[in-house]
């Protein structure tokens, strides 16, 4: 059985790290990305 475990106010911290490994990326993982497609159009 899985291991259920909450924060004070009631949230299921196991289902909040499951629904955020299924988002896709994070914010800074996007500012990442556009700061590396930004630099290689200057590039040109």
């Amino acid at each position: 059985m899985e291991d259920k475990r909450f924060t004070i106010t009631g949230t299921d911290i196991n289902e909040v790290k499951r629904k955020n490994a299924k988002s896709g990326l994070t914010y800074n993982q996007v500012k990442q990305l556009l700061a590396e497609k930004y630099m290689k159009e200057r590039e040109k």
